[in-house]
């Protein structure tokens, strides 16, 4: 069956037609009742929602599920006798309501086995809840709840005068859910409508555009060759011409004279042809490059959906939880028609959803605190996004109460993560980035909304797995403000394409910060060392062919092409060979047999056919890190020297947690180590697999590779297996030191240990002291 939309429904099942009109139907039902509890009198909602209830209806009736009939029947008659004044629905009711709502989702996603198992178990939920319902409309007191005001007449569904539209017999409405869901979007228009299609289809399509944008690209080069031929005819021409100036000088046959003019008439012929054809070539190829391109831009933005889409549960989200906690919210969300990559739309929607609950939950007052403090009883939770500098940014600010610094102190100190002394020093950031450990939470207590310490760190290792960061500060309401700084789109990225020993790489430009082409004389160096000042900041220099193992270029250069990318700590200047240039590039993921390649991300195809890496700059910055922290450093053209260092035992510091970090390597620095660092298992495995090192010290839980299976790794690699390793965690249940233990750590000790000599003894114990 084809519906009148286009849209191809014929391998679906009828439970499966159900389901999509039960989703799309069911998504306005909410919309409608959330935006109904503030107007209580909206013709235009009250309609909406009657159409919905009754499309339900019909398409349950169609596939046999006489409870979700019901359910949907008696929801019809509230919004029925609401238009008609009969009744009028309080926060009370849209309760009812939307519970009512709730259950037909849930029988809407069972198939037919599940369905029947799941209605015999909850008879009595479906009995109790149709009873409510009849309840609204006749006017009793709902179990709980106070009875409205406005008198009530008698039970509509036995009021011959209601509207009842009769059930169409071959089609449930399932040809417009779809448009239906499209035109009751935000900035919709009416005429647009919307297909269902398999999202490895959908991927597979987007690589053959791109595949038919590259083959587009193999044109130009054959037109290019069409005009030199056309020069090497023009310069042809004029050596004829000078041929016959000189033959009319001096005496030659007839017959000669004729194959002369005969072969300029010949000559003349083939240039205008060749004129003729390089014209249609060459218009044949712009309209071909754009009709690619146009093809490539549509298919890639069929990947890209409004940001309303991933937010239409936060408003019912955070009525519920306002509720349960008897504060007033407001939801304000803003950029809702900001186009997002639908992987990115899905994988963020759990975060979302965290930040705005534990706004709720900790930031928002209660009214009486609220207006004991001279605000407005009702607090704001303001949502917004938007594309900032080629990135997707999406905050999440409330104008709560914000964080005590000092109680988020003493929780750090009585978690013993670091020293009293130490804590006092921090700044805001420093302590803001405890937040994001596991098992950190301000609460005092658990409840069944927060308190467990679970929640920032997953919400940091999803945007992080997006090649995103998420940061917090203090908001000017003095509330607290989170934000999300997330790539436009998983599968297409803007680059600099750049050369590199002869090869072409490409780092995406959200991450870059700077381009320069300085000379010779605006380096300086430093200890062995090469800089340049930007912004008025010195920022090392390192040649790209060093950090990527790369063969050494061969030429010297008079001016010297430098990249400037940074992370939240590190700044450098990659010195590449040339800038080739801005380009759009889709994103190939590379075999996950190959696991993850040392600072690189991706790859693509160029538009001439050529594969290109992508550079992930994260793990560049590392790397370079890793050099510059006593490694042999290369340097620009002549070069130097290998800088000399002193013989010190080399310890890596694997920890996700930048104050965790930092303190364990300030304090083995102390002791006269030589302290690496490494913000993940990931950057961590890729660190003892360049750089010999006497200790790995590592934490437990980490984004994309945790501390387990770091050591498990290292202990499975025939070069590493006896390289010394110490657990530093803050977990010390017996169960977790036995489980650290057995995967092959040689120490186990908790985080508090780096407050007194436990640690740097544990060091010695294994490796001896920091000279030899």
């Amino acid at each position: 069956m084809a519906n009148g939309s286009g849209t191809d429904l014929s391998g679906l099942s009828m439970r499966d037609l159900f389901r999509m009109e039960a989703e799309s139907q069911t998504s306005i039902l909410a919309q409608g009742l959330l935006e109904l509890e503030k107007n209580a009198n909206s013709a235009e909602q009250l309609e909406s929602l009657m159409r919905a209830s009754h499309s339900v209806k019909g398409a349950a009736r169609i596939v046999g599920i006489d409870a979700v009939v019901a359910i949907a029947h008696e929801l019809e008659d509230c919004f029925v006798a609401a238009q008609r004044r009969d009744i009028q629905l309080s926060s009370e009711h849209i309760d009812l309501l939307l519970e009512a709502v709730d259950t037909i989702v849930k029988i809407a996603h069972l198939d037919d086995e599940q369905s029947r198992q799941w209605l015999r178990k909850n008879k009595k939920l479906v009995d109790e809840l149709q009873e409510n319902l009849r309840a609204i409309l006749a006017g009793k007191v709902l179990p709980g709840k106070k009875t409205p005001k406005k008198r009530v007449v008698k039970k509509v569904a036995d009021n011959k005068n209601v509207r009842r539209e009769p059930q169409p017999k071959s089609s449930i409405d399932l040809q417009n859910a779809e448009a239906e869901v499209s035109e009751s979007s935000e900035g919709a228009t009416s005429d647009e409508r919307v297909i269902r299609i398999n999202a490895d289809r959908l991927t597979r399509i987007m690589g053959l555009s791109s595949e038919i944008m590259v083959e587009s690209g193999w044109l130009r080069p054959f037109t290019d060759s069409m005009v030199l031929l056309k020069r090497r005819h023009a310069e042809m021409s004029n050596l004829l011409d000078s041929v016959k100036e000189s033959i009319e000088q001096t005496i030659v046959s007839e017959s000669t004279r004729i194959q002369l003019v005969d072969a300029m008439k010949k000559l003349s012929d083939c240039r205008s042809m060749l004129s003729e054809r390089l014209a249609d070539l060459d218009d044949y190829d712009r309209r071909n490059s754009k009709l690619s391109s146009k093809i490539y831009n549509e298919v890639v933005a069929t990947r890209m959906r409004p940001f309303s889409d991933g937010v239409q549960a936060l408003p019912r989200m955070v009525r519920d939880v306002s509720r349960k906690l008897k504060k007033k919210v407001k939801l304000e969300i803003e950029g809702k028609n900001t186009p997002v990559d639908r992987d990115i739309l899905e994988n963020i929607k759990s975060s979302l959803m965290h930040l705005v609950r534990n706004a709720i939950d900790h930031g928002i007052e209660t009214p009486k605190i609220r207006k004991a403090a001279g605000k407005v009883e009702e607090g704001s939770i303001k949502l917004s996004a938007a594309h900032v500098g080629g990135m997707l940014s999406i905050v999440v600010e409330d104008d709560g109460q914000g964080i005590d610094l000092e109680k988020l102190r003493k929780k750090v100190i009585s978690k013993k993560l670091v020293s009293k002394e130490i804590v006092t020093s921090l700044s805001n950031a420093e302590l803001f980035e405890f937040l994001f450990l596991p098992n950190f939470s301000t609460k005092s207590r658990v409840t069944e909304i927060s308190g467990r310490g679970v929640g920032l760190d997953v919400v940091r290792n999803h945007v992080q797995e997006m090649h995103g960061s998420v940061s917090v500060d203090t908001n000017v309401k003095d509330g607290l403000r989170f934000t999300l700084q997330l790539p436009l789109t998983l599968s297409v990225v803007t680059t600099l394409m750049v050369d590199i020993s002869g090869e072409h790489y490409a780092f995406p430009l959200s991450r870059v910060d700077r381009l320069l082409s300085i000379s010779r004389e605006q380096i300086s160096t430093v200890e062995g060392r090469q800089y340049i000042k930007v912004d008025d900041e010195l920022v090392g220099l390192i040649p790209a062919f060093h950090v990527l193992e790369l063969e050494t270029a061969s030429q010297h250069y008079d001016e010297y092409h430098v990249v400037v990318v940074s992370d939240r700590l590190s700044r450098y200047g990659v010195v590449v060979d040339r800038f080739v240039g801005q380009r759009e590039l889709s994103v190939q993921t590379l075999d996950p047999r190959l696991g993850k390649v040392q600072d690189i991300s991706a790859a693509a195809l160029s538009e001439d056919g050529q594969p290109v890496l992508i550079i992930d700059v994260d793990d560049l910055v590392r790397s370079i890190d890793s050099l510059t922290n006593g490694g042999p450093i290369g340097t620009l053209k002549p070069f130097t020297d290998i800088i000399s260092h002193k013989v010190r035992k080399r310890i890596l510091v694997v920890d996700d947690s930048l104050t965790v970090r930092e303190i364990e390597r300030k304090l083995l620095e102390s002791y006269g180590y030589r302290v690496d660092v490494a913000v993940d298992g990931m950057d961590g495995w890729n660190a003892v697999r360049r750089t010999k090192y006497n200790l790995v010290i590592t934490d437990v839980d980490m984004p994309r590779m945790d501390g387990i299976e770091l050591v498990n790794s290292m202990k499975d690699d025939h070069h590493l297996k006896k390289l010394p390793i110490m657990i530093v965690s803050y977990k010390d249940r017996f169960e977790d030191r036995q489980r650290g233990l057995e995967a092959g750590a040689d120490y186990y000790l908790t985080k508090g240990s780096f407050h007194d000599e436990t640690l740097i003894e544990a060091v010695v114990d294994l490796i001896g002291e920091a000279s030899e």
